[in-house]
């Protein structure tokens, strides 16, 4: 009998990109140093930003995170039959993505996917990571592997499915009785107006809202998209509503429960724990709201299978693979076009100091 002729492999890694985070008290200055490196950001804004880090002894919990995520996501590749080392490399902090493009070459790899920790197009989610790569295969210079980034999944099934449920099991924790006058308060990172005018963003957050509420039975007056974790100046438009002052109007409404689902976000790193779980809730509490955070996707094994997916869409190089999205707008697109998610404005007082 014949054996099928084994597909080949468009590509021999996987690359792996986030942000970074320090490990230890030492480590949270340079690192904020390197995150706001060139940004007119006020000084006080980095001490009030690395004291959230000591909250925490120092240690930022997305690197953890991504270690749990990559383990993951290996043990689902072996298991689909998948023979693709995962490399980890960040903007921020080690491991950089310069050092992982260098033992990626080192190690032979000539052309890799990349999997960013960000479900929506911005400049910060995408095109900077985008650039930050080219800029690290430029430092490397001859043999540097080429990278090809995976789609955004903001509508993937993968990932609204999970973050349903998540909401779902917080709402379960509202006494019955309470459970459908429960405002629902979906939140993501704020960017300044300038950027987010560049890029799909809103529309993408405000369809994964809508997907994800249509899922778990929210109708539309019961919940509203708001933004967490503002950096810019006082004087510098950013999106609106802080997911503070939408608290405030809820508890002025004489709301009694709140449910914060942190959908920006696909871990509970920094700004889930300090800007959710300790700032909004202590406002919460000071205004007499009851507030449940539902948790983010992190490794829910239904999320891990998207990635492979969204890996499996690119890694044969078949004219039409499969490609699952929820919503009127479809699956969206593996290259970016050129003017894609720009954001030219970098005048001081337009810096967007996004710490995570």
């Amino acid at each position: 009998m014949t054996q099928p002729t084994p597909r080949q492999s468009l590509y021999d890694a996987l690359l792996v990109v986030s942000f970074g985070g320090p490990e230890g008290p030492d480590e949270v200055m340079p690192f904020l140093e390197n995150v706001l490196r060139g940004r007119p950001v006020p000084r006080e804004r980095m001490l009030e930003v690395a004291e959230h880090y000591q909250h925490f002894g120092g240690v930022s919990p997305i690197n953890d995170q991504n270690r749990a995520l990559i383990g993951a996501l290996e043990e689902e590749l072996a298991g689909a039959g998948i023979h693709l080392p995962v490399y980890w490399g960040n903007r921020n902090w080690a491991p950089f993505l310069e050092d992982t493009l260098r033992q990626m070459r080192a190690d032979g790899v000539r052309r890799a996917l990349a999997f960013m920790t960000s479900a929506y197009s911005s400049y910060s989610g995408c095109r900077q990571y985008r650039e930050d790569i080219e800029r690290a295969r430029a430092a490397i210079g001859e043999g540097a592997p080429e990278v090809d980034k995976l789609r955004v999944f903001y509508n993937h099934p993968g990932f609204v499915g999970p973050n349903a449920r998540l909401l779902g099991e917080a709402l379960a924790c509202i006494p019955a009785e309470r459970r459908d006058a429960t405002a629902i308060a979906f939140t993501a990172h704020s960017l300044p107006a300038a950027m987010a005018a560049g890029s799909a963003y809103q529309m993408q957050l405000a369809d994964t809202c809508q997907l994800v509420a249509d899922l778990a039975g929210i109708p539309a007056e019961r919940w509203r998209l708001v933004y967490q974790s503002r950096s810019g100046g006082p004087g510098q438009p950013w999106l609106e509503p802080d997911i503070l002052d939408h608290l405030r109007a809820l508890a002025a409404a004489g709301m009694r429960d709140v449910v914060v689902a942190p959908v920006g976000f696909i871990s509970d790193h920094m700004e889930v724990l300090y800007d959710l779980d300790t700032e909004a809730l202590e406002l919460a509490s000071e205004l007499g709201l009851n507030l449940v955070r539902a948790g983010t996707v992190g490794t829910d094994p239904v999320f891990i299978t998207m990635i492979r997916e969204l890996i499996e869409e690119r890694l044969w190089g078949e004219a039409d693979p499969p490609r699952r999205a929820l919503g009127e707008r479809g699956p969206s697109h593996d290259v970016c076009p050129v003017d894609c998610c720009r954001y030219e404005l970098r005048r001081p007082g337009n810096a967007a100091a996004r710490v995570a």
